[in-house]
């Protein structure tokens, strides 16, 4: 039998400041801080949403095992949402974020989905999609 994977727990944001990454993905997106302590004994950060999180390390100082070659700004995420984008484009325009782009449509795990584009501190590529049939 080969082996399947059924769900991501959770994925690695190397930043150039924790502060800035925190306040946006806490403020912007809603997400949940909480610092954990794993079995190193170190303190660490990690943002919340659903059933997944995000750890996030500090550039020149990640915890190891770490990625070949940690990068703030490299990553392209698609996180999906339930509410209308509307709601999102009037969310970030009230907290000044650009719409890099959108609405569109793209094509997701799931199917087809509606998205729009913004950017983080490290300007990572952030989008934010809703199933094609929900809007």
């Amino acid at each position: 039998m080969t082996p399947t994977l059924t769900a991501l727990d959770h994925f690695v944001l190397t930043v150039r400041d924790m502060s800035a990454t925190v306040a946006f993905y806490t403020d912007v997106l809603g997400m949940q801080v909480r610092e954990f302590q794993p079995e190193d004994g170190s303190v660490r950060t990690a943002l919340y949403f659903g059933k997944q999180k995000i750890n996030l390390h500090a550039a020149g100082a990640e915890y190891r095992p770490h990625s070949h070659v940690p990068t703030p700004g490299s990553a392209d995420l698609c996180f999906l949402t339930e509410m209308p984008l509307e709601v999102w484009v009037s969310h970030f325009d009230g907290r000044s974020v650009e719409i890099e782009e959108g609405p569109v449509m793209r094509s997701g795990a799931r199917g087809p989905i509606r998205s729009i584009y913004i950017r983080d501190p490290d300007r990572n590529l952030v989008e934010i999609s809703v199933g094609a049939a929900q809007g």
